[in-house]
């Protein structure tokens, strides 16, 4: 598969190495075309080192190759995938204007053709845009939308560049390639996720705010690469991805219990929960009255579900989490010993980005190995990269269980 990835020029175009990347570990073989002003954000030996093909940024650079540049490379593609497109790229090509190799290339391909949007959020609302976006989904151009955030211009709305693990999936989806690798065939993925509640009487109990986002995010990307999942799950209000076997449970000890009677038949088990550490001593039969005293609960300990699973001597990985508020790698480290875990995934939970309840995570892995800090992600980014360590760990070990 031949890709041609054109590059425009907005700040997003640094997202476009990523999505270069992502195309190569799909099999692609990736020539890259940049316009003028996208080599101002990131320049052409970026692309040419990492794709191992010369960058084209001029219509008419001198060159040995006698061949028609625009003609050959738009013979030779099974797609065309311009990521970012800014407006003006999207106005070339509503409008036939070609004057560059990049809008060249478009009016001469017959390949499928597919834009990833980024700019201003009024840029993108405006009627010439939009009437541009019309008359090129007329004409079968098809679109990876931009989302919603913060964006360069220290405004918030749509017109963020989509994620480029999600641009990579729906463009080799569109070309009819598998956009996810299936290294986990064979394996059999165990994941907790959410709260527990730790009930007080029939109707109060001790949780906390854990959404079982990023646990849901592990499943999700698990099965997407081929493994066979269980999902055994605290209460939450997201639904349970299509193709695992969900274990709903409520308390720390139904969560141990379901851990303990999956973990035989697991070769990888990912402790994404926030179980809780403590739960009431004693569980009152009937409501609590409220009687103006203070009410004082005696807390004893929950089991340790994650050290109990690492002691045992077996092949499988053991992956744990460290929701942490501060020293959030020196704490990482130090449940890793404990623990006897494989790699304890830390992040602060403190933070507004990357906590409990929201769409991204600032995760470190924490390893024997040392540790890797990864920027600002996704939750289904960041378990990829989770699961792209597992899968480091699996290598060096043989899969022995039956």
């Amino acid at each position: 598969m031949i890709v041609a990835l054109g590059v425009t020029g907005c700040i997003a175009a640094y997202k476009a190495v990523e999505v270069l990347r992502g195309l190569q570990k799909r099999g692609a073989g990736v020539r890259v075309v940049m316009t003028r002003h996208a080599t101002e954000f990131v320049g052409p030996l970026t692309f040419q080192a990492i794709s191992g093909y010369p960058v084209i940024a001029e219509m008419f650079a001198p060159g040995e190759d006698p061949e028609i540049k625009h003609i050959q490379l738009a013979q030779s593609i099974d797609l065309l995938l311009v990521a970012p497109a800014t407006a003006n790229a999207l106005a070339k090509f509503a409008n036939g204007i070609a004057d560059d190799f990049l809008s060249t290339l478009y009016i001469s391909t017959t390949a499928p053709v597919v834009v990833a949007p980024a700019m201003n959020v009024e840029m993108w609302a405006h009627p010439a845009t939009r009437e541009n976006v019309r008359r090129l989904r007329e004409r079968g151009v098809h679109f990876i939308d931009p989302e919603e955030g913060y964006l360069a211009c220290r405004t918030v709305g749509a017109g963020r560049l989509a994620e480029p693990d999600e641009i990579v999936r729906r463009a080799c989806e569109i070309i009819g390639v598998s956009a996810t690798k299936q290294d986990l065939r064979g394996e059999r993925v165990l994941i907790t996720a959410g709260p527990t509640q730790e009930a007080i009487d029939p109707v109060r109990f001790v949780s906390n705010r854990s959404s079982g986002k990023m646990g849901y995010a592990l499943a999700e990307a698990a099965l997407a690469r081929g493994a066979e999942v269980t999902l055994i799950t605290g209460p939450v209000s997201i639904s349970s991805p299509e193709g695992a076997r969900t274990i709903p449970v409520r308390s720390a000890a139904q969560m141990y219990e379901a851990v303990r009677d999956n973990l035989d038949d697991s070769t990888l088990v990912v402790m994404a929960a926030a179980v809780a550490d403590y739960r009431p001593a004693s569980v009152h039969q009937q409501k609590i009255k409220k009687n103006g005293s203070a009410l004082l609960l005696d807390l004893e300990p929950t089991d340790d579900i994650l050290a109990a699973i690492s002691q045992e001597v077996s092949s499988r990985v053991v992956i744990g989490f460290a929701a942490e508020t501060e020293n959030v790698i020196d704490n990482a480290r130090k449940k890793l010993e404990e623990k006897g875990a494989d790699l304890i995934v830390a992040n602060d939970v403190s933070a507004s980005d990357g906590g409990f309840d929201v769409d991204t995570n600032r995760i470190a892995l924490v390893s024997p190995e040392g540790v890797i800090e990864l920027p600002l992600l996704s939750k289904r980014e960041a378990a990829a990269r989770i699961l792209d360590a597992a899968m480091v760990i699996r290598s060096a070990r043989p899969l022995s269980i039956a």
